[in-house]
């Protein structure tokens, strides 16, 4: 529990918490369009995870999703945050869950985005990213990899009329095999140990899941297993695939915002 984690700040200080957890081989990068019109009524605090973004990786073992919600409590109690809305793009919505497990004094509300609710939900990826996450093989083609071989095995993260931005290219290009592979297989166990709608139902605290409706990394239709979480409110976004803060920026925001200010 050594690593800390970078916390970058928007908005003002006395404004309501509202924490931003990106997915794998994300950073906080990821939340770059929507953080302005967010942080006019939040304080909004962007994670990057252990070994993304600028968080350095744990030295040993630490990816698992637990152990990362973990970080991110120390890091959100460090800066004195009491009580937060929370929202996770998908295997950052499983550390929000996990969050809000273990600090349900800390977890006023969660979102999450494109998180899958199961492991049979996951869609077969093209043959870059399953080469490049291979065990023995992947850790040579990481290696040598370059910018078109990253955006390759970033295609899946957006729809088909959406460019993934040179920072994520480059952020992506900065994490170590181990970081990618390890939070991937992690990310897993814990949807394996126990499927994420049951673990929601179990939260005592208002629930939102956004969902592209053109999904590639996840069946779009596995959304409605979400439906079976009493109060969950379920919002499909038609035309949008996995990553909506990137792909529809003002309806994500604005989804969002609905959402907290039902809160005060």
């Amino acid at each position: 529990m050594s690593t800390e984690v970078h916390v970058t700040a928007s908005g003002p200080p006395d404004a309501p918490a509202l924490v931003l957890i990106h997915g794998l081989a994300g950073s906080t990068a990821w939340w770059d369009p929507v953080t302005p019109a967010l942080a006019r009524a939040h304080r909004v605090l962007r994670v990057d995870l252990p070994g993304h973004g600028r968080s350095a990786p744990p030295p040993r073992g630490g990816y698992d999703i637990p152990a990362q919600a973990r970080r991110v409590a120390a890091a959100l109690d460090g800066l004195g945050v009491a009580r937060a809305a929370v929202a996770g793009h998908s295997t950052g919505g499983l550390v929000g869950t996990a969050l809000a497990e273990q600090r349900p004094d800390l977890v006023g509300a969660l979102a999450l985005l494109n998180t899958g609710p199961s492991p049979d939900a996951q869609l077969p990826q093209p043959w870059p990213g399953r080469l490049a996450t291979a065990p023995v093989l992947g850790r040579w083609v990481w290696r040598v990899r370059n910018d078109a071989v990253i955006r390759r095995g970033l295609d899946t993260a957006v729809g088909r009329e959406t460019e993934i931005p040179q920072r994520i290219v480059t952020e992506v290009r900065g994490m170590t095999h181990r970081t990618v592979t390890a939070t991937s297989r992690e990310s897993l166990a814990y949807l394996t140990q126990r499927e994420l709608p049951s673990r929601l139902a179990e939260l005592a605290v208002p629930l939102l899941v956004i969902f592209g409706a053109q999904d590639r990394r996840w069946q779009p239709s596995s959304a409605d297993r979400y439906r079976a979480v009493p109060g969950l409110r379920l919002e499909i976004l038609p035309g949008v695939g996995h990553t909506p803060m990137l792909e529809s920026p003002l309806r994500t925001a604005e989804l969002l915002l609905a959402f907290t200010s039902a809160l005060r």
